[in-house]
């Protein structure tokens, strides 16, 4: 059987599919926006500083023979537009440059590939799915949807409490400015789906709320990096406080307003840095109380595992979360996690273990974690050498190859 892959950006994730379906003499196609391969003109031009980006984009080279890029221009220009403060044109949904607008330009150009390719069946991502799988639909073509974060139904459910509570800092929830056009071609891709992969149980849960019938959800968790060979472990005194860190977009959704409130309450005991850009300018409290602490606007992601190694514990109370792949980052580093239980912790934690979960949305529960640590400070370290042997357990072929698998799986009983 042969399958094409489509995804505009080519996250870790996709790449673990991608390389499992070369292996496997499964892959057709890989269609993105911009790959970089030893020898290509992006690779090479990557080594300037100006397109240093294009770093991201590198990709196996088993990879090469099945890859075409698709609007690479259009994906270049959603790129240079924050860096040149052209807000208006990577504004979400109405920007040129948008990723909204990237997404759907490019499922289209995916769609009109299809009518000149020979395949047997297509898998794709969330937003970027709706005309590919129409036309894969009209062909009578399976289609494999992966959903990388939970249903929006779900989402607005829970998080429309975190407005409630902390107002100050609704501006940072956009999830809820979708538009009803976005939203129902989200419904609509679910709807098409012939079979639907998740990384997480929160997210399959998430799923019971979708107003329709769906095609079966299977649970295939992401992975983790290569785990750091060494790690020194420093301790926790009253002249060395424990050093907390978080990573990711400045977010209620990611439970912020949560960790600078315990972080008040702990005072000289905790020292935080945060990682992340800021979703928009409109939250006048989260300006201010980013100036109390470390805050690191965007680095290289080599450089925020070594960030991770620095840090004694990654604080990760999202409120709603897919996974969470800086769980998995962070435990390779052997820094343990403190997440909760709206994100793929469940899946990956044992709690006391190999990292700790807490209730989503309790300062009282996550304050409580933290100040067990810092009563036992000893326990960082056993913890997360814990973390450490668990992600050498688990490396992106294995996600890969377990989904190449489930993919076989569908065809040997017919679908």
């Amino acid at each position: 059987m042969k399958i094409i892959l489509s995804h505009p950006s080519g996250n870790e994730f996709v790449r673990g599919v991608a390389n499992a379906l070369a292996k496997e003499d499964m892959l057709s196609k890989f269609y993105t926006t911009v790959s970089c391969f030893p020898g290509n003109t992006l690779n090479y031009i990557s080594k300037y500083r100006p397109f240093s980006e294009l770093k991201r984009r590198q990709y196996n080279p088993i990879l090469q023979p099945h890859t075409e890029m698709l609007l690479p221009w259009l994906e270049a220009g959603r790129l240079l537009a924050p860096k040149f403060k052209l807000k208006r044109l990577s504004k979400q949904e109405t920007g040129f440059f948008s990723t909204y607008r990237v997404y759907k330009e490019f499922d289209k150009a995916v769609a009109n590939k299809l009518k000149q390719n020979t395949f047997d069946g297509i898998y794709a991502y969330e937003d970027g799915a709706f005309y590919s799988f129409r036309e894969a639909m009209r062909l009578g073509i399976p289609r494999f949807y992966d959903l990388p974060i939970g249903y929006w139904r779900t989402a607005r459910i829970l998080l429309e409490k975190e407005r409630e509570k902390w107002p100050d800092w609704a501006s940072t929830l956009i999830g809820f400015s979708d538009s009803d056009e976005k939203l129902a071609r989200k419904d609509e891709e679910l709807k098409l789906a012939t079979k639907i992969f998740v990384a997480s149980k929160f997210t399959a849960k998430t799923l019971e709320n979708y107003p329709g019938q769906l095609a079966p959800v299977e649970v295939i968790p992401y992975a983790f990096p290569t785990p750091e060979k060494f790690r020194e472990y420093n301790k926790v005194s009253k002249s060395r406080p424990l050093k907390l860190l978080f990573v990711g977009g400045l977010s209620q959704r990611k439970g912020i307003a949560d960790i600078f409130s315990v972080v008040d309450r702990l005072k000289n005991h905790v020292e935080l840095t945060v990682i992340g850009r800021k979703l928009n300018n409109d939250c006048q409290v989260l300006n201010e109380i980013l100036t109390k602490h470390v805050w690191i606007e965007s680095m290289p992601h080599a450089e925020i595992l070594k960030e991770m190694k620095k840090h004694d514990v990654l604080l990760f109370p999202s409120l709603f979360e897919g996974f969470g792949l800086v769980i998995t980052e962070a435990m390779s580093q052997g820094t343990p996690v403190i997440t909760t239980d709206r994100t793929a912790g469940p899946d990956l934690i044992e709690h006391g273990h190999n990292g700790w979960l807490t209730e989503a949305g309790s300062t009282e529960a996550l304050q409580e974690t933290i100040e067990t640590i810092l009563s036992k400070p000893e326990i960082i370290e056993r913890t997360g050498r814990a973390a450490l042997e668990t992600a050498g357990q688990r490396p992106w072929s294995h996600y890969g190859n377990e989904i190449a698998a489930a993919i076989k799986n569908e065809y040997s009983v017919d679908v």
